[in-house]
């Protein structure tokens, strides 16, 4: 393989969807890793695609992406519900896939997609480019290193303040739309690496804002034992609270700030460029005696496409197990249930499927 930059042997990336996402984040990672070449994009925006990238090939149909000769990898960043479809298409035509979370809009969608990649031997990931965000790297470090003693209490917050209703996928009424569905895989999937599989999940998931036709709102608990993970998502945050907050047998530390990349993205920097991923804010670790600042790891969203790289070129280790993400949606999957029945819900895992993702979860590593 040959890229259009001239680079041996990359891997020739077709990316389907330059929306948010796809523009945002896939489409700058991508061209930002060494051993990958952004070969085409599908879209129906062609304008919009060509404004960021003349001469790129785009097609109007996902399809044609798929099937065409000169693609090794695709990577899917589109509105949830086709994220199953298209995955199917992709590995039934021999390539690798990598989907934008949520994995899929259920467990039993996740299952048949990873059987059939299994049994097609195709790699599929799942896109949780925040493990690699300064904010939850600079909390699992703390926590690993014994910081706070045992944890006890682990409070995540993905909050936004926009009480305008945009007219956009995400907030229509439909499958796969919602804040649940939009920031919990975040969520989850940070706290089943720092605690792996919970015993239960109870959760409340509201719509709270004039107008909006799908839940923003969510509050949702794990259980592990004694310990409590505490989940929130919600569009009606001004101001901000903590980005996480952990108290523990030794302490209490809070992580004010989130991760910058995105902001940074938007802004229009470069991933690599002077000051990527760097976070200015501190953790603040706190116990009888007071308290002290440490700073924060920085963050580089670019490690997951690195580790895709690898994966295909070296056949290195999938940067995110499929299986860790069915665990995701295990979760995702229970909290909808919880909130429809006010009950705690265990994870409708099979005792296979629970011990693989034990093994993902615990062997994943975050590095820069």
């Amino acid at each position: 393989m040959t890229g259009i930059d001239g680079q041996a042997d990359a891997v020739r990336v077709g990316l389907i969807g330059y929306g948010f996402s796809g523009r945002t984040f896939h489409a700058p990672l991508i061209r930002s890793v060494a051993g990958l070449e952004l070969r085409a994009v599908s879209s129906r925006d062609a304008g919009k695609v060509h404004a960021d990238f003349p001469g790129m090939t785009v097609h109007a149909d996902p399809r044609a992406l798929i099937t065409a000769a000169d693609i090794d990898l695709v990577v899917i960043a589109t509105p949830n519900a086709t994220h199953a479809p298209l995955a199917r298409a992709a590995i039934a035509a021999g390539k690798p896939v990598v989907i934008d979370k949520p994995f899929t809009l259920d467990l039993d969608e996740a299952r048949d997609l990873l059987a059939l990649a299994n049994r097609h031997g195709r790699l599929l990931s799942v896109f949780h480019n925040r493990r690699w965000d300064s904010d939850f790297r600079t909390v699992r470090a703390a926590i690993d290193a014994g910081l706070v003693g045992t944890v006890t209490q682990f409070d995540s917050h993905f909050d936004r303040f926009r009480p305008d209703v945009r007219d956009r996928w995400r907030e229509r009424s439909g499958p796969g739309s919602g804040v649940w569905y939009d920031l919990g895989p975040h969520l989850v999937d940070q706290a089943l690496l720092l605690f792996g599989l919970p015993e239960g999940v109870q959760a409340s998931i509201a719509t709270q804002r004039p107008g909006a036709m799908t839940d923003d709102w969510a509050h949702v608990v794990l259980s592990y034992g004694q310990r409590r993970v505490i989940l929130q998502a919600s569009m009606l945050v001004a101001g901000g609270v903590d980005r996480f907050t952990v108290h523990g047998t030794a302490g209490s530390m809070t992580k004010r700030c989130a991760d910058r990349q995105e902001a940074q993205l938007l802004a229009g920097m470069r991933p690599g460029d002077a000051g990527w991923g760097e976070d200015p804010d501190p953790l603040v670790i706190h116990d009888g005696n007071g308290h002290r600042e440490q700073p924060a790891i920085p963050g580089d969203q670019r490690q997951y496409y690195r580790g895709i790289a690898a994966a295909l070129r070296e056949s290195a280790k999938n940067p995110v197990e499929p299986i860790a993400a069915l665990a995701v949606m295990a979760v995702v999957e229970a909290a909808i249930l919880s909130a429809k029945t006010g009950a705690t819900v265990p994870l409708a895992l099979t005792d296979p499927e629970r011990n693989a993702a034990v093994r993902a979860l615990s062997s994943a590593t975050v590095q820069i």
